[in-house]
């Protein structure tokens, strides 16, 4: 089966410097931010459209993207990329730029928090094969390159129902090729919080069943009945599923922000011990699952530690 596991899972944020705060007391090592660029009247880059950055685990990562308004303040870390293309490329560019802010400007008016869903394939064009044969659509495999430290890496994926924007209602859901090892493991450091990579996403839904119907066509793979959820196993992560009317049950006093939703990502730790003692003394309130995971919320998502196997 092509599907590997989770590639990364993001978290739509409306002020990066908030952002960056948040994650680091969260105890996650979270480098400065890239924000694209283009020449202003004075020939100096001026940034624009959409940033990001990345907590970075050996096989995946957690990304803290947001939208910039016009003339709005980057954090005094930031990492302003000049747009650089040949003259034929750049109208594509600008256009995949300005898309892709517009698809987060989207995202931030339904609600701040999990809206970026991406999955690893060893072999893409095969994913992208699968799914069309699944009936499920798509908008091709789109291939993009950007800068990796010193090198330029190659990214393809495809987006799910990437043809009609906002037609998966939970949020940007694809498909990405695996992360190049030997680039992702130049961009690893240590998270403080004992963090090793992502577990879980939880996707909260009125209609379970067609959900799950959707999303084993996504997968190609059935889900498995937990309680009161339904899981699919991604690799060494999951995709759970729950109704509204049982979130409480999964994640207790949690009110989901819209409905469906992706509500909640789990990290696996090292231990549970070093994020307790962290997250208690910068001030996060702990709450715990059924399971005995701890969890918090942060700017309009559960983010949960689980111990690792």
């Amino acid at each position: 089966m092509e599907i590997t596991g989770l590639h990364h899972i993001g978290h739509v944020v409306r002020d990066m410097t908030a952002a960056l705060d948040v994650y680091r007391r969260l105890g996650f090592a979270v480098p400065a931010p890239s924000y694209p660029a283009l020449p202003g009247d004075d020939g100096e880059p001026v940034p624009f459209g959409a940033a990001n950055t990345h907590a970075d685990f050996a096989a995946d990562f957690l990304e803290l993207a947001t939208v910039l308004d016009p003339g709005g303040a980057v954090p005094a870390d930031a990492r302003v990329v000049p747009l650089q293309a040949p003259p034929e490329v750049l109208p594509t560019l600008l256009e995949r730029v300005t898309a892709t802010s517009a698809t987060l400007a989207a995202c931030l008016e339904r609600f701040e928090g999990l809206h970026i869903l991406m999955f690893s394939a060893s072999d893409i064009d095969a994913a992208a094969d699968r799914l069309r044969t699944a009936g499920v659509g798509h908008g091709g495999v789109t291939t993009v390159r950007r800068p990796a430290g010193d090198e330029v890496e190659t990214v393809r994926y495809l987006e799910i129902d990437g043809e009609r924007p906002g037609a998966v209602a939970e949020g940007r859901v694809g498909v990405v090729a695996d992360l190049d090892p030997r680039l992702q493991a130049a961009r690893l450091s240590e998270h403080p919080n004992g963090a090793t990579g992502l577990a879980d996403v939880l996707l909260c839904a009125t209609d379970v069943d067609e959900t799950q119907d959707r999303y084993e066509r996504y997968l190609g793979r059935r889900a498995r009945v937990d309680g009161k959820t339904r899981v699919f196993a991604t690799g060494d992560a999951t995709v759970t599923l729950v109704a509204a009317s049982d979130l409480d049950a999964v994640l207790p006093g949690v009110t989901p922000p819209a409905v469906p939703a992706l509500v909640a990502t789990t990290v696996a730790v090292r231990d549970l011990g070093t994020p307790r003692q962290l997250l208690q003394d910068n001030g996060f309130p702990l709450r715990e699952t059924p399971s005995g995971e701890i969890f918090t919320s942060a700017l309009g998502a559960v983010i949960a530690f689980r111990p690792e196997n």
